[in-house]
């Protein structure tokens, strides 16, 4: 009887010994990055660690994950491994999850695709899945908005965001952002001028791309406004450099003006399908509270300071756009 005891109790400090081994002793043999996706199984988990070659021994991390139930309470994830870590430390890392704050900061931005660009690396959806969801007509008619206007939702500004949120939900936040930027006072504003939330956007990218100094935005606003209700066309070259696909061009010339597109101003009226860059929200403010004047020429000066003339006569306009062109040649 002494005998058999004996033998439990040395069972028993064998099975301790072998707990604490499985449990304290170091088990990951390199660094490494294990990213666990939504509604993953332990399976998953599991095989994912063994295909990197991440742990020493694959069954004592199965025996303690069981043992403190990990399995039950698996989080989605990008986790950073360290060389060196126990078990219990890794599944407590994997059991916590990454529900932590992200600050998400951009401005002067162009495109769709260098707006994700920005989101990369910095929330666990990738670009690609939000660049997807950004061209998906579908999912973006349920917003009211289209591939094209879909950019007028980023107002920029530094935001915060959970690192483990989805694409989807991202969306979601940045909608809401979007509705909270245009309070009461400021969608009574577009109205007052005629146009909606996105084509304020819209104009306002414009505004930014011809002049990014504050002194001039509401100036150069007021221009454009007045075309829009003369039903003068816009004739804005940044839309044609748009429409050609090249922003860098500094000289507009008139096989440029003939490139067939909806975002060429210079062919049709009003304005293009949607923004050509996504604007800041003191442009979006200069278009809302746009300079009164009887301006519906602009030319920049010869000077090549960056400023404009501004003037309402057509042959006051020829004469500064021949000044400026003599300037630049």
């Amino acid at each position: 009887m002494k005998k058999l005891i004996l033998s439990l109790i040395i069972l028993l400090l064998v099975g301790i010994l072998f707990g604490v081994y499985f449990i304290y002793i170091p088990n990951t043999q390199k660094n490494a990055v294990l990213y666990i996706p939504k509604n993953a199984s332990f399976q998953q988990v599991t095989d994912s660690l063994s295909k990197h070659h991440i742990l020493k021994n694959n069954l004592s991390f199965k025996l303690v994950a069981h043992a403190i139930k990990y399995p039950q309470y698996i989080s989605r994830g990008k986790y950073k491994i360290e060389k060196g870590e126990n078990n219990l430390n890794l599944i407590k890392k994997l059991y916590r999850g990454q529900h932590y704050p992200v600050k998400f900061t951009f401005n002067n931005i162009r495109t769709k695709e260098q707006f994700v660009q920005k989101t990369e690396d910095k929330f666990l959806f990738s670009h690609k899945e939000l660049l997807q969801l950004l061209n998906d007509s579908s999912f973006l008619k349920k917003y009211g908005f289209t591939p094209q206007t879909v950019v007028s939702i980023f107002i920029p500004n530094t935001y915060e965001f959970y690192y483990d949120i989805d694409a989807t939900d991202f969306f979601d936040k940045m909608y809401g952002y979007y509705n909270s930027f245009w309070n009461e006072k400021r969608v009574k504003s577009a109205e007052e001028i005629g146009l909606t939330p996105v084509e304020v956007i819209t104009l306002a990218s414009i505004v930014e791309e011809e002049n990014f100094r504050e002194e001039e935005k509401s100036i150069i606003a007021g221009v454009y406004i007045n075309r829009l209700h003369k039903g003068i066309k816009l004739q804005a070259d940044p839309t044609v450099k748009f429409a050609v696909g090249d922003v860098t061009l500094k000289r507009i010339l008139s096989e440029h003006l003939e490139v067939d597109s909806p975002y060429n101003t210079y062919i049709y009226e009003g304005l293009p399908p949607g923004p050509i860059r996504i604007p800041e929200s003191s442009t979006i403010d200069s278009v809302l509270y746009y300079r009164k004047h009887s301006y519906i020429f602009m030319c920049a000066k010869p000077d090549l300071s960056g400023y404009h003339n501004f003037t309402s006569s057509a042959s006051e306009h020829l004469r500064n756009a021949a000044q400026y062109h003599r300037a630049i040649k």
